[in-house]
């Protein structure tokens, strides 16, 4: 019997090319996504040969989004915002309010009309959370201070957006764009008053009764042993409240899966639900960046080159430039300030999703949402080498005096012990680089034991806490002489590097050993690599995670076992 296999079609067509421009884009040490977008463009209708069904793939492009939007809920992390919210809050919000201004600017002198300069211009402040998290990680920074300042400045950033699609739906007949289907001749106020009523009534829904009722039908499933139905479970909630979400309260489905994703959050089985659904919202994100990718048009590349590197200069520099400034300005370290610059240094996923919605509401036309594709694809492409930039930048304002201390910030109070302990002439004690997890619990094992320590922090939050406790900490990157100096590394007797960053770990070390010759050192290690060489260095020692887990264990389990009868 015939049957249309258009679907069929498209999903092979775009997981196969996805699949091979995606390991050459790996190849060349670009992230993936280079090579999802370049598939949607080659199947795309603006490239010759085979096209795919656009309307099926903008179908498929939906489920991406809320699948998508429900990770990202389901590894938000209200904790780790507010540990960096004095800074990732009125920067993250600040800088989108720059970016906007800045591509509303540019969209302005080319003589577009309003509605579509504020789409435009808020597409271009948003950067990508799958590209940063990817960086980071490379890297091996993610749970360092600059990783988490940088994650919860773009989980700022989400919610903010989050709001702009609830928002831009009734703001659009004003604007310029297509009116709200349900808005007929109401005011603009009491649209808006609607709109927010009903995501009101949504969010109080879900905090309420969703965050209690969804964990339940998570365990329920969980307790059948089927793991088809739990992972089944897990990808009806986040399609069914999206969809759900949408028809009965008006909200966009990115909303409804990204509060899914949160109150799934709320169970003991939040990080079994997140591996057990990776890989179909993996394969759903790949088929939404193709769709992004059809609608593409390479021509914008030759036909507006001038726009295109505005566009791109906005997303690399403008902002990026703006977020060091912020940074700067809240008295963080210079490493700290760039490593966030990179990070905001290209646009993504909600950059997609809100120029999509542009077009929806007629705000924006076929060539604003090409000069948008543009500037993600070759920002994002460009995204390692300005990762790799980090140290040389670093390096040449270091390598200028006036440049580094108007910077640095050395008056800063945060970045020097305070007088009573100076006067106490500190000899002997721990200085002790980091305050995470492990090094509040070595900080704790040494104040019941009764050493004096010192903590180096470069969370700014952290130091001031610690103050108030009356423990002794200076604020800055104890890669910089001037912070072990501060701690008194000269006459300390103990170095402890509780950091999980390897490239700082040896700039410590060797900062550390350069002041204090006979100072003893401990480092964790998450590598054996890294821990050989390491190991080669004098009076250092390394631990291994794996190793002292295996050894605590082991001892506990002989215990254990010596105590039972034979």
């Amino acid at each position: 019997m015939p049957h249309s296999v258009e679907l069929i079609t498209t999903i092979a067509a775009a997981l196969g090319l996805s699949l091979i421009f995606g390991f050459l884009a790996a190849k060349l040490r670009l992230p993936p996504l280079v090579g999802y977008l370049l598939a949607g463009i080659c199947i795309g209708p603006a490239t010759p040969g085979f096209v795919a069904n656009v309307g099926l793939a903008g179908q498929l492009a939906e489920i991406g989004v809320m699948l998508l939007m429900f990770g990202v809920g389901l590894h938000f992390s209200l904790g780790d915002l507010l540990s960096v919210k004095r800074i990732a809050l009125p920067g993250a919000l600040v800088q989108i309010l720059v970016a906007t201004l800045l591509g509303m600017g540019v969209a302005h002198f080319w003589g577009w009309s309003l509605g579509g300069a504020l789409v435009f211009g808020l597409s271009l402040s948003v950067a990508s959370t799958v590209v940063l998290l990817r960086a980071l990680e490379d890297r091996g920074v993610l749970d360092s201070v600059n990783g988490k300042i940088a994650v919860g400045w773009l989980v700022v950033e989400d919610l903010a957006m989050v709001l702009v699609l609830v928002l831009l739906p009734p703001l659009s007949g004003w604007l310029g764009g297509k009116a709200a289907a349900n808005a007929g001749d109401t005011s603009l106020w009491i649209t808006l008053a609607s709109t927010l009523g009903q995501v009101a009534a949504f969010v109080a829904l879900m905090l309420v009764v969703g965050k209690r009722v969804f964990p339940w039908i998570l365990l329920q499933a969980s307790r059948t042993g089927s793991r088809e139905l739990f992972t089944l479970c897990i990808i009806a909630a986040a399609v069914g409240i999206a969809y759900g979400s949408a028809h009965l309260f008006g909200v966009s489905f990115a909303l409804g899966a990204f509060f899914a994703g949160m109150v799934m959050r709320e169970s003991p089985l939040s990080h079994r639900a997140a591996e057990e659904s990776l890989p179909l919202r993996d394969a759903f994100s790949v088929l939404f960046f193709v769709s992004v990718g059809m609608l593409f048009d390479p021509r914008i590349l030759l036909d507006q080159p001038l726009q295109v590197l505005a566009v791109v200069a906005i997303i690399i520099f403008g902002k990026s430039l703006a977020a060091f400034l912020l940074v700067i300005a809240f008295r963080y370290p210079l490493n700290t300030a760039l490593t966030v610059s990179a990070s905001l240094a290209q646009i993504g996923e909600f950059s997609f999703i809100l120029i999509g919605l542009g077009m929806s509401l007629g705000l924006v036309s076929s060539e604003i949402q090409s000069l948008v594709l543009a500037g993600a694809l070759i920002s994002i492409a460009l995204n390692p080498l300005v990762f790799h930039a980090i140290e040389p930048i670093q390096r040449w304002i270091r390598a200028r005096n006036n440049l580094a201390q108007l910077l640095e910030r050395p008056d800063d109070p945060l970045a020097e012990l305070p007088t009573t302990v100076d006067q106490k002439l500190l000899t002997g004690q721990v200085v002790l680089v980091g305050y995470g997890r492990v090094g509040r619990r070595i900080a704790q094992v040494l104040g019941e034991s009764g050493f004096s320590f010192v903590v180096a922090e470069q969370n700014r939050e952290i130091v001031e806490r610690l103050r108030d406790e009356g423990i002794p900490a200076v604020s800055g990157d104890a890669a910089e002489p001037a912070v072990l100096i501060q701690a008194h590394i000269a006459r300390a007797g103990i170095l402890v590097i509780a950091i999980p960053n390897p490239l700082h770990v040896r700039q410590i070390i060797e900062v550390a050993q350069l002041l204090n010759p006979a100072v003893a050192i401990f480092v964790r290690s998450h590598s054996d690599v890294e821990a050989e060489y390491l190991r080669n260095l004098r009076n250092v020692e390394v631990l291994i995670s794996e190793e002292v887990l295996a050894a605590s264990m082991s001892q506990r389990v002989l215990t254990h076992a010596q105590q039972q009868p034979h």
